[in-house]
């Protein structure tokens, strides 16, 4: 299916006239940084876990160069920076590598790692990734970038919108090869000004099925979005339902499903109020009791331009299974709570 997918999209690119982009030789460079300095308290079983404490993280720092060859080819570089206070190490990842064909508003070709259908979209729609990221990729269902072949494009007059990658399935940090490629697709309108509704597709084994090793279900993944933005405010609502996505190894069947619901009001020029609120069910069939809830709440400043500041607090939890901790570690307990409150910024350039 994938090498169809190919094929399929270079043959349009052969067929489609070009359109104008950027003025051929320009090279931009530019970043943007997601700082903390918060408090955490975090609970396992009511008993404080090491990750409690105050700290400074750097969550992300994106550093990307563009550069545009022609009226049609480009070639983006994004590397991905972060620091958090309790892992005591930095890394470093390249996010983006691909090189861009604008054959038309309608067919953009990437080829390399970039942004997946769905995750930056409705993060555009949010506007605040830099305090937490959306549904699905908290929930570590989606990367926000993957390796592969991507076409985007937008029709009537930019009120509709697609995507759709065939990516190698495990995310932009691993470039290891597997038997079959995701299929990762998108769809999107605006039937009024500032109304927005999409649909987003996912099926494959998610990078898993290497040679020698025996995979016994195929992962999907729908999700519906829908949100109204407008200069004064944002409202969203997200739900999603996976089959299997977390049992391409296994025999066993699983199920998942979520919905995140969100907003935000400008009480005045450059201050905002927003709040969150997620509930997901991780594992419907091999833990039904297992839920997770996450909710935000806070004031936003903008007190010069590209620089955001917002006094945030936050809450995760899960009840009646295995928690995630925020260094990434599992265990089995019937209640976990990660309390966190403090100053989130963004920067940009």
């Amino acid at each position: 299916m994938s090498s169809k997918l190919l094929s399929a999209a270079l043959l349009v690119a052969c067929a489609t006239g070009t359109v104008a982009h950027a003025a051929p030789g320009d090279t931009t460079i530019g970043g943007k940084g997601y700082f903390d300095v918060t408090n955490i308290d975090e609970t396992s079983d009511g008993v404080k876990t090491a990750a409690s404490g105050t700290g400074l993280d750097v969550k992300r720092f994106y550093f990307s160069v563009t550069h545009q060859f022609d009226e049609k080819w480009s070639a983006n570089l994004t590397t991905d920076f972060n620091y958090v206070s309790n892992d005591n190490e930095t890394q470093l990842f390249v996010k983006k590598a691909y090189f861009e064909g604008k054959f038309s508003d309608a067919f953009v070709l990437r080829v390399g790692s970039t942004d997946v259908p769905l995750v930056p979209f409705v993060e555009g729609l949010y506007g605040n990734r830099y305090i937490e990221n959306v549904l699905v990729e908290h929930l570590g269902l989606e990367a926000s970038a993957d390796w592969g072949v991507h076409a985007l494009g937008k029709f009537a007059g930019g009120k509709a919108h697609y995507a759709v990658s065939a990516i190698n399935g495990n995310g932009y940090k691993n470039t290891s090869r597997s038997q079959s490629l995701d299929l990762d697709t998108r769809v999107d309108f605006e039937p009024i000004d500032g109304l927005t509704l999409a649909l987003a597709y996912r099926t494959g084994k998610r990078g898993l099925d290497k040679q020698g090793v025996t995979t016994y279900h195929t992962a999907t993944r729908t999700e519906l979005v829908a949100a109204w933005v407008k200069p004064k405010y944002r409202i969203g609502a997200e739900y999603f339902t996976a089959d299997n996505w977390n049992q391409v190894l296994s025999p066993l069947s699983d199920k998942a499903d979520g919905y995140s619901v969100w907003g935000s009001y400008s009480v005045k020029k450059n201050v905002s109020v927003f709040a969150r609120y997620d509930d997901a069910s991780p594992s419907k069939d091999l833990a039904s009791d297992l839920s997770n809830t996450y909710v935000n709440v806070g004031v936003a400043f903008q007190p010069i331009a590209k620089l955001d500041i917002a006094l945030v607090y936050k809450q995760d939890k899960v009840d009646n299974g295995l928690y995630k901790t925020s260094n990434g570690t599992l265990g089995g307990v019937n209640t976990g709570k990660h309390n966190e409150i403090g100053v989130w910024a963004q920067v940009q350039f």
